[in-house]
């Protein structure tokens, strides 16, 4: 199994959505024989997309023309990232939310991977996703409730963004861990880590 493990959070080791990710990490790969690649946005990040910045088999990609080494040395790590989402057969994600939706960093990163002709084409039946039968477990950290029965409902694009870019690239199953609640007092913190982890305890390598 070849397994690609990215970090999004800022917070370090105070962090729980990379708690998550190392347990996911951890609970996959216990039987030996895996492939871990890890990726860490928060310390390492893509920077935003521009034309220059576009992976080398975007269609738009020579629209930039000659690069020089600054601007190579940034397509060059938009195709590594690309590569590497393409060989993974298992992707885990540490997603917190931030300000209602998922980190910029994270974002830099999806946009090196919706790339036509890699990971969606567009036919007569409109788009259709190419990077389908990967394994893709999220784990997402929200400080408040966003649940679809809560008031905030409304107010949350990470999960639902995940969902959606995901499925456009052919991963329509992906498995969310959630840990929520976790700025409303340290008890309900608490508890939420542990009922994530425990969720994460259950899957199956």
């Amino acid at each position: 199994m070849k397994l690609l493990h990215v970090d999004t959070s800022i917070l370090a080791d105070a962090s729980v959505s990379r708690e998550l990710t190392a347990l996911v990490v951890r609970t996959l790969t216990e039987g030996g024989g895996a492939e871990v690649v890890h990726r860490d946005l928060g310390r390492e990040s893509l920077p935003h997309l521009t034309v220059a910045g576009l992976p080398s088999a975007h269609p738009l990609a020579a629209a930039a023309g000659p690069l020089g080494p600054e601007a190579q040395a940034v397509r060059d790590a938009g195709d590594a990232a690309l590569e590497e989402f393409l060989a993974a057969d298992t992707v885990v994600i540490g997603a917190p939310m931030y300000n209602f939706t998922v980190p910029s960093q994270l974002k830099a990163w999806i946009d090196r991977l919706v790339v036509p002709g890699k990971t969606f084409r567009y036919g007569a039946g409109g788009a259709e996703g190419l990077a389908g039968g990967k394994r893709v477990i999220v784990a997402l950290a929200r400080g408040g409730f966003y649940g679809r029965e809560t008031a905030a409902a409304s107010a949350e694009h990470a999960e639902s963004y995940l969902r959606t870019v995901l499925a456009f690239m052919g991963i329509t199953d992906p498995t969310f861990i959630v840990a929520e609640g976790l700025a409303t007092g340290e008890h309900t913190k608490a508890q939420a880590v542990a009922s994530a982890r425990g969720a994460v305890l259950q899957l199956a390598a």
